[in-house]
């Protein structure tokens, strides 16, 4: 590879030298160019609309149709195609919403551990070219790969290359790709250039790039956040730099200093793989939002003993149990409380949840209901005889 290339082939994998609009080595007109190309090396891969991609490669006759997976007509979507998004269908609308914007789309039921699968042939083709793989979910994950110049010869930007190629061809479905030199800004590029999308970030652009982008961009800024920064009279990125470390801690604590850190383009985050569960969680989203507390109680056993039953496979408890509720106009609302000893069975994850609940139902309705326990340690193999 010549050193001082600074493009790549999306169709061949080839290292360029310059920036050519065609590929001298396969002729293919995909190059991707970027002055700091081979010198980063974090990379998010995100396949591209990844239920209904794998719905469409299994079903030809969906091919040229929008997809929408979700519910029966009374659920959520889960996930919809591109058609459907140019629709203007969007994940977590309500089904009955989607198809009266949609109304030509093609509603399927999920197929859960078919879209597993295919996300472990995904993983495995990632680990193929580095052992530093952090899923994020079941269709996209963070790869550092800083060794894979010594191991393989070819650049970290070849290596997304391959691996992007290996997906379509092997599993026939797209991902698009972020290259950076660090988590939070590869996984901003690969947003940046969908589908099939190959996008990179530099350290010599980064802070300018970041200067007018929306809060909501960064690491960490859910809609409470948001809100709370928007109340402030903070909207963008480039805000938080101006304003100085030490405001922003005076206002919002150690967060505060992260969204500095973040604003300045840094992120210290390491890839780690398999990463231990930090919470375990079910939740159910209701066909039709209620505000009946019997019948929201009812719901929550079942949600427990799941939780239960994942907590005995890892062989964790739980130091704090989760309430999580959606309300019908989709406001999110979580309420926690601490345990001890720390929560096994369902039995004590109900008695400690349904108190939370039964404050929370005050007539309002909630469309979707969860429970969950945090702040897990590990526990001997002996069963619980009190479970």
């Amino acid at each position: 590879m010549d050193a001082g290339s600074q493009s790549v082939c999306r169709d061949c994998a080839a290292a360029l030298a310059g920036r050519p609009s065609r590929c001298p080595e396969c002729g293919g007109r995909r190059v991707f160019s970027h002055p700091e190309l081979h010198e980063l090396h974090i990379g998010h891969i995100d396949c591209d609309a990844f239920y209904a991609s794998v719905e469409k490669r299994d079903n030809p006759d969906l091919r040229d149709k929008p997809v929408i997976v979700g519910g029966d007509g009374r659920g959520v979507v889960a996930a919809c195609c591109y058609l459907a998004r140019m629709a203007g269908v969007r994940s977590a609308m309500p089904v009955h919403e989607a198809l009266e914007r949609c109304p030509t789309a093609v509603v399927l039921p999920p197929a859960m551990g078919k879209y597993k699968q295919v996300g472990n042939q995904v993983r495995a083709i990632m680990e193929a070219f580095t052992d530093l793989v952090q899923p994020l979910s079941i269709d996209e994950a963070y790869l550092d790969l800083s060794g894979v110049r010594e191991r393989l010869a070819i650049s970290p930007a070849q290596a997304l290359v391959e691996v992007v190629r290996r997906v379509e061809f092997e599993l026939r479905v797209t991902a698009s790709v972020g290259l950076s030199y660090n988590k939070m800004l590869a996984k901003i590029a690969s947003d940046l250039d969908k589908p099939r999308g190959f996008s990179a970030i530099g350290r010599a652009e980064a802070q300018g790039f970041l200067e007018d982008k929306p809060v909501k961009i960064l690491w960490g800024v859910g809609p409470a956040l948001e809100r709370k920064l928007r109340e402030d009279g903070i909207t963008r990125v480039g805000q938080l730099r101006h304003l100085g470390e030490a405001r922003l801690v005076q206002r919002y604590g150690a967060m505060g200093r992260t969204l500095y850190r973040y604003s300045q383009a840094q992120d210290d985050r390491q890839v780690t793989p398999d990463q231990p569960s930090k919470s375990v969680s079910a939740e159910d989203t209701l066909d039709w939002p209620t505000a009946e507390p019997a019948a929201l109680a009812s719901l929550m056993r079942p949600l427990a003993e799941k939780v239960a039953q994942r907590m005995a496979r890892e062989g964790v408890a739980g130091r704090s149990v989760v309430l999580k509720l959606k309300t019908a106009d989709f406001q999110l609302l979580t309420r926690s409380r601490r345990v001890d000893p720390p929560a096994r069975s369902a039995q004590v994850i109900l008695d400690t949840v349904l108190p939370l609940l039964q404050r929370e139902a005050d007539g309002r309705e909630f469309r979707l209901l969860g429970v969950g326990c945090t702040d897990l340690l590990e526990v001997g193999a002996e069963p619980d005889l009190f479970a």
